[in-house]
């Protein structure tokens, strides 16, 4: 049984959190999301549009509040091509697929966002400054380098396991370089 009110109010929870802390402002941000995983199912074998439309009503916040830009990453069968806005592509200057995303090809998140855009496209990879990963999509090949996990304490939307990533510069040089200060950006405890 599905409960969208906790639904909404977990992912309302999520978009505060990523608010709050502060590092999602600007750019492209990689949403992937399973709404089996959240509904409490595998991963792929029960979409559902009701489910899509509470979460993407919550994540059209954060993209509000901050001014990042959503791209909606597909399932497999699309090879993970992303759903963002014509205006993204072209401000991006991203390369369009062929592809329209539907529940059983791009799953019912990717389908239910190409239905809400105002023109949407689907593209195949972006780089993107963050991201948030419902229900273990794997987002990381939509990541900059160096992807560093956000710790927020809303670990779950529903069934999903949720996990957030900001990136930051790499650090190169050696034990003479001199760092930007990014207040514990990518701190390693080794």
């Amino acid at each position: 049984m599905m409960d969208l009110e906790q639904n909404q109010a977990d992912v309302n929870n999520v978009v505060n959190q990523l608010i709050e802390d502060g590092s999602t402002r600007h750019g492209l941000f990689v949403i992937g999301c399973s709404t089996s995983e959240i509904a409490g199912k595998r991963i792929g074998t029960s979409g559902s549009e009701a489910i899509a439309e509470v979460v993407f009503s919550e994540l059209k916040k954060l993209e509000d509040r901050t001014g990042v830009q959503l791209a909606f990453q597909c399932c497999e069968h699309l090879n993970r091509s992303l759903v963002i806005e014509r205006s993204v592509l072209e401000q991006q200057r991203l390369t369009e697929v062929a592809a329209i995303p539907v529940p059983q090809a791009g799953g019912s998140m990717a389908s239910y966002v190409f239905k809400q855009m105002k023109d949407p496209v689907l593209v195949e990879r972006i780089e993107a400054e963050g991201g948030l990963d419902i229900g273990d999509t794997l987002i990381g090949m939509h990541l900059r380098r160096v992807a560093v996990p956000l710790r927020i304490e809303q670990t779950s939307i529903g069934h999903a396991h949720v996990t957030a990533a900001k990136t930051r510069p790499p650090l190169i040089g050696g034990e003479r370089a001199v760092y930007v200060n990014r207040s514990e950006e990518g701190s390693c405890d080794h």
